[in-house]
C-alpha cells in the first residue's frame, strides 16, 4: 500500500497461480481427471500457497518505510501456513492418531497472528488524524461482524469439540483468530470513513474467503468429514492470492481520515452494525447461540453507546465553539458587538435592581488610518491586537474590553469608588502607542448606567455621541498631527525628554479628568502637557545637560523656552488654544513665575495642572545633578509648596488622581526610587 508502479512480472505470476487454482477447482467439480499429481493433487494447494507467500514477500521488498515490514509479516504468515500444510500432508496424514496441537497447528495459527500484525501496521501507517468516533465505529463494526460470524459458524462445531484442554483450546483458537482478523478488516474500512480502496477491498475479500474456508472445515471436521479433496479448500488459496495482489496494488496518495468526509455513510453504517448486534441478541433469545456471539454482540452495543456519547460530546464542543466565535472578535480575541450588547443588557438590569453602577466607554483610535497607510494592513492588524490586549489588561480587574469593529473599542467598567471619568480616561490611556513616525491615541466618550440611561441602545448612542464630540469635528485630528510633528522634532533633539513629556501628559489627563474638565478641555491639557517643553529645542545642550545649578545668564536662556514654545505651537492653527497654556506652564501661584508673572486664577487652569504634574515627574526622575526622589517625598513637596508655587486645588486633585491610579494599577507612573 505504498507508492509504487505495477510490476508486470509479479502480476503475471499471480495470474498464473490464479489460473492454476481455477483449473484445480474445475477438475474437482467435473471429475475429468484424477485428483493426483502436481496439477490436480494436494500438492497443487502447496504450490499456490507458497507461491502467494513468496510473491507477497517480493512485493513488500519493493516498497520502503513501514509498508515493507507490514506486508512482509503477511507474507511470512502465508508461508508459515503453507509450511504447516506441508507437514500435515507429508507426516501427519500418514498417522493413525494425530496429536493436538501439532506442528501443523502452530503453522496454521501463525498466519492469522502475523497477518493481523501486518494489516494492523498497514492501517496505522495509512490512516493519520482519524477522529475518535471513526475508531469507535471500527470497533463497533468489527464486533458486530464477529458476533454474526460466531452466531452462524461456531455452533456447528462447538458441541462436537472433545478431548483434553489442549485440544479444546487449539480448536477454539481457529474461529477466534478468524473473527479477530475479520474484525480488523471491517474496522479498517470504518476508520477510513467507508471509502473504497482497492488494497483494503482485496485484503477484505481474501480474509472473508479464508474465514469461509476455515469455518467450513471446522464444521466438516466436527461432523466427521473434512478430508481431501474438498472444493471449499480453495478458499485458503484464494485468500493468499488476494493478499498478494493487495500488497502490489499501487496507491497514489496516503489516505488521512478527516471529519466531514462520508458523513452520511459514517452515520448510517454504525447504526446498521448496532442493529446487527441487536439482532444477534434477539436471535440468541429465540434459539441457540454461543456465549461468544452474545458477548461480542453485547460489546458491539456498548461501543454504539460510546459512539453516541462521543457524538454528543463533539456536538456540545462544536456548539460551545460556535457560540464562543459568535461572541468573539476574530482578530483581537476580545468580545464583539454582540457580546457587548448581551453584557450591557445584563449590567444595566443588575445596576437598576440596586447593583453597582456600570460605565460604558467607547473609544475610537486617532491616527490609525495614517498608520495603516504608512505601514500596511498587516501591521495595522498587529497594532489592533496589541492595543486590544493592552485595553483588556488595563480593565481586567474591574471590567471587560470589546472591539466594535475597525478601530473602535469599548469597555464595560465598574468604577467602584473611583470617579467614572477617571476610570474611562485610564482605560483610554491603554489605547496609546508611540513610535518612530507615529503616535496612536484615542478619543472616548462614556455614560454611567443607570444614572444617565437605562436603555442599552440609548447608552450606546449617547456614548458614541460624546466620543465624536471629543474628536471636535476633526479639529483634534489636525491638532494631533501638528503635535506629532513637534514631538518628533523634540525627540530627535532630546530623546530623554520624550519620556518625560509622555509621563506628564498622562498625569495631567488624570488630574484634569478628576477636576471635571470637559473632554475637549482634557484634550487641550494633554496637548499642552505634551508640548510644554517644546521651546527647549532652542536652548543649547550645554544648558539643558548641565550637571549643576544654572547661573543667572543661563537662567535667562532657560526662561525663554516658554515664549519660544508658544510661538512654535501657535504656528499650527489647530493648536492655537494650546499655545497660551504652553506659555503659562511655568507661572507660579504666588506670581513669582515666568515669563509674565501671572498669579492665582490669572494662570489658565490647564497651565496650573501641567505645572504640578511637570514638577512631580521631575522630582521622581533622575537628573544629572541629583538622584530621583521617592514618590511620597515628591508628593509631600507639592503639598508644602501649595499656595506658593502651586494651586492648592490642583495639588489636592493631583493627590486624588494619584490614589485612583494606584488603585487601578494604571501603568502611567514612572518607577520611583
Amino acid at each position: 500500500m505504498g507508492d509504487r508502479s505495477h510490476p508486470r512480472l509479479h502480476l503475471w505470476a499471480l495470474g498464473a497461480l490464479g489460473l492454476w487454482l481455477a483449473a484445480f477447482e474445475l477438475n474437482l467439480l467435473t471429475g475429468a481427471f484424477p485428483h493426483t499429481g502436481l496439477l490436480f493433487g494436494r500438492s497443487s494447494h502447496l504450490v499456490v500457497d507458497f507461491g502467494s507467500g513468496v510473491l507477497c514477500a517480493l512485493a513488500a521488498w519493493r516498497v520502503r518505510g513501514p509498508m515493507r515490514l507490514a506486508w512482509m509479516l503477511v507474507a511470512i504468515g502465508t508461508i508459515c501456513w503453507a509450511a504447516g500444510d506441508v507437514y500435515w500432508t507429508a507426516v501427519l496424514s500418514q498417522k493413525d492418531t494425530i496429536p493436538v496441537p501439532s506442528v501443523s497447528d502452530f503453522g496454521y495459527l501463525a498466519f492469522p497472528v502475523l497477518a493481523f500484525a501486518g494489516l494492523a501496521r498497514v492501517l496505522t501507517a495509512r490512516v493519520h488524524g482519524a477522529p475518535r468516533r471513526m475508531w469507535v465505529d471500527g470497533i463497533t463494526a468489527a464486533l458486530a461482524v464477529s458476533a454474526v460470524a460466531a452466531a452462524i459458524v461456531v455452533p456447528g462445531f462447538v458441541d462436537s469439540i472433545g478431548g483434553d484442554w489442549k485440544s479444546v483450546a487449539t480448536n477454539v483458537a481457529y474461529p477466534l483468530s478468524d473473527l479477530i482478523l475479520l474484525g480488523l478488516v471491517v474496522a479498517a474500512m470504518a476508520v477510513r470513513g467507508w471509502r473504497f480502496d482497492w488494497s483494503w477491498a482485496l485484503a477484505g475479500v481474501g480474509i472473508v474467503s479464508f474465514w469461509t474456508a476455515d469455518s467450513h472445515y471446522l464444521v466438516a471436521v466436527a461432523q466427521g468429514g473434512g478430508g481431501f479433496p474438498d472444493p471449499w479448500d480453495a478458499g485458503w488459496d484464494f485468500a493468499f492470492l488476494m493478499l498478494s495482489v493487495a500488497a502490489v496494488v499501487p496507491v497514489r496518495v496516503a489516505v488521512a481520515a478527516r471529519e466531514g468526509q462520508g458523513r452520511k455513510r459514517a452515520t448510517i453504517l454504525p447504526l446498521a452494525f448496532g442493529a446487527t448486534a441487536l439482532g444477534v441478541l434477539v436471535y440468541a433469545g429465540l434459539g441457540t447461540v454461543t456465549p461468544t456471539a452474545v458477548v461480542l454482540a453485547g460489546l458491539a452495543l456498548f461501543a454504539v453507546g460510546i459512539r453516541l456519547y462521543i457524538a454528543f460530546a463533539d456536538n456540545a464542543t462544536m456548539l460551545e465553539a460556535t457560540r464562543r466565535e459568535a461572541f468573539t472578535d476574530a482578530l483581537t480575541g476580545l468580545g464583539n458587538r454582540r457580546a457587548l450588547t448581551q453584557d450591557l443588557e445584563r449590567a444595566i438590569a443588575g445596576a437598576t435592581e440596586g447593583g453597582e453602577p456600570v460605565v460604558l466607554a467607547l473609544f475610537d483610535l486617532d491616527g490609525f488610518k495614517h498608520y495603516n497607510d504608512c505601514y500596511g494592513h498587516p501591521a495595522g492588524d498587529d497594532l489592533l491586537v496589541r492595543l486590544g490586549g493592552n485595553l483588556a489588561r488595563a480593565v481586567a480587574s474591574h471590567g471587560r474590553a470589546y472591539r466594535m469593529g475597525g478601530d473602535e473599542f469599548c469597555a464595560l467598567l465598574r468604577p467602584r469608588l473611583a470617579r467614572p471619568a477617571l476610570v474611562a480616561a485610564n482605560a483610554a490611556a491603554a489605547l496609546r502607542e508611540r513610535g518612530e513616525g507615529f503616535d496612536i491615541g484615542s478619543s472616548h466618550g462614556f455614560v454611567v448606567t443607570p444614572a444617565e440611561v437605562t436603555d442599552p441602545a440609548e447608552a450606546l448612542r449617547l456614548a458614541d455621541q460624546r466620543m465624536y464630540a471629543q474628536k471636535h469635528g476633526g479639529r483634534k485630528s489636525a491638532g494631533s498631527q501638528s503635535r506629532d510633528v513637534l514631538l518628533r522634532a523634540l525627540a530627535e533633539r532630546n530623546p530623554d525628554l520624550g519620556e518625560h513629556l509622555s509621563q506628564v501628559a498622562e498625569l495631567a489627563v488624570a488630574v484634569a479628568t478628576t477636576m471635571g474638565l470637559s473632554p475637549v478641555e482634557v484634550e487641550q491639557v494633554r496637548h499642552a502637557a505634551d508640548l510644554h517643553d517644546v521651546g527647549k529645542v532652542a536652548i543649547p545642550d550645554a544648558i539643558l545637560d548641565k550637571p549643576g545649578p544654572l547661573d543667572d545668564e543661563e537662567w535667562v536662556f532657560m526662561r525663554r523656552h516658554t515664549v519660544i514654545g508658544e510661538r512654535i505651537v501657535a504656528a499650527a492653527p489647530a493648536l492655537s488654544e494650546v499655545a497660551f497654556l504652553v506659555r503659562a506652564s511655568h507661572e507660579r501661584h504666588d506670581g513669582g513665575g515666568y515669563p509674565d508673572g501671572l498669579r492665582g486664577d490669572e494662570i489658565p487652569l490647564g497651565a496650573r495642572i501641567v505645572s504640578v504634574c511637570d514638577s512631580f515627574d521631575a522630582m521622581v526622575a533622575d537628573r544629572p545633578y541629583r538622584a530621583a526622589l521617592p514618590e511620597h517625598v515628591a508628593l509631600a513637596e507639592l503639598e508644602r509648596c501649595a499656595g506658593a508655587q502651586f494651586d492648592p486645588a490642583v495639588v489636592a486633585a493631583f493627590r486624588a488622581a494619584l490614589e485612583d491610579l494606584r488603585a487601578d494599577d494604571t501603568p502611567v507612573l514612572r518607577a520611583a526610587a
